[in-house]
């Protein structure tokens, strides 16, 4: 599982092989013992993991004048370009965000000073799933933006774990709920009850990939009481790392429930699952209502004016792509096998390279 890291690794040209130093975060307090990413804490404390890695920029500076590199990538050091222009080197920003984020997060007030340089984000995308936000961008920039994706994930060549073939292999084609929200993605312990508690009521058998969440010592200790018991044989909730491509390949798993991360965004949308939308944070938003409102191509999981989600708005929307006579169900999956099918040529990402070079 990739995870967003306050770290910052420095390769150079000058050796044959890698020279590699990491730059442990400073401390902060109000940040647990080990926290390093976003993904070790609760958003509340997203901000002190920023500050903890700002407190890096002179460790950082010592570096890079030692090692002298031809490029630093960075990701959410917004200190880093400036620092390494002073020092004559390029810096390159490496965003796994889309057209849209970008699009959103980067319209400045009225009467601020324009932008004049190229500080775009080269993103991974393509005009057939984000054509207007990238028009947008063109306008307001008054720049060119060239595109490089989409890039799709090629099919795995290694085998699904036995345990899971013979685990799945026990249910209907296209009956089997798939959830999973990645690294990045934690849920309280009482929002992630609320979830496991919405896959039993849908009824439907179900693998859940998910995160020990916050407030609870592990997965068991946090399923609702007397779970297991009731779901044993038809659903199980998974504490570690699986397969996901291969899963979503399966034959018996008929619906992805996604955080819409841009890292799952392509696999759910060139997978044969029925997709159910339960964004968290930042951009998952906007690829949710990108998939819901735009491309339609699946539901999102109705959340209430506090933020929160319920068992039942879970079971509505699984139920709503699941049912054979869901109007909805047949609308999302025709506008799905569409924009897959078009994903799927093999001309169109070798015409974006191509039009990129």
């Amino acid at each position: 599982m990739a995870s967003y890291e306050a770290r910052v690794r420095f390769g150079t040209r000058v050796r044959v092989r890698e020279r590699v130093r990491d730059s442990a975060i400073f401390k902060k307090d109000g940040l647990p013992p080990g926290a390093e990413t976003t993904s070790d804490v609760p958003d509340h404390l997203h901000p002190l993991i920023t500050t903890a890695m700002d407190r890096t920029e002179s460790e950082i500076e010592l570096f890079l004048h030692d090692l002298k590199p031809d490029i630093v990538f960075f990701d959410f050091t917004h200190w880093l370009p400036k620092l390494a222009r002073s020092l004559g080197i390029r810096s390159i920003l490496y965003a796994t965000v889309s057209s849209l984020t970008v699009d959103y997060y980067t319209m400045p007030p009225a009467g601020a000073e324009q932008h004049t340089g190229n500080n775009l984000p080269e993103d991974v995308t393509c005009r057939e799933i984000e054509g207007p936000y990238i028009d947008n961008l063109e306008s307001h920039f008054g720049k060119s933006v060239f595109l490089s994706g989409p890039v799709i994930p090629k099919p795995p060549t290694s085998a699904l774990e036995e345990k899971w073939v013979k685990w799945l292999g026990r249910f209907k084609i296209r009956s089997v709920i798939y959830c999973a929200f990645g690294s990045e993605c934690t849920l309280n312990k009482d929002q992630f009850q609320e979830l496991v508690l919405g896959l039993e009521l849908s009824g439907w058998p179900f693998l859940a990939a998910l995160k020990q969440p916050f407030g609870a010592e592990s997965i068991e200790e946090a399923l609702p009481e007397g779970y297991e018991e009731r779901v044993q044989g038809r659903g199980i909730v998974h504490g570690g790392w699986v397969q996901q491509l291969l899963i979503l390949k399966h034959p018996s798993v008929g619906c992805f429930i996604t955080h819409c991360g841009s890292g799952s965004y392509f696999e759910a949308l060139m997978n044969q699952c029925q997709l159910v939308l339960l964004r968290h944070v930042g951009d998952q938003i906007l690829n949710a209502r990108k998939m819901t409102n735009n491309l339609k191509v699946g539901v999102e999981v109705e959340k209430g004016e506090d933020g929160l989600f319920t068992k039942e708005s879970v079971c509505k929307a699984v139920n709503k792509v699941m049912e054979v006579d869901s109007e909805v169900g047949r609308e999302v999956r025709a506008n799905h096998a569409k924009l897959r099918e078009l994903l799927s040529s093999e001309d169109l990402e070798s015409s974006y390279i191509d039009g990129f070079c």
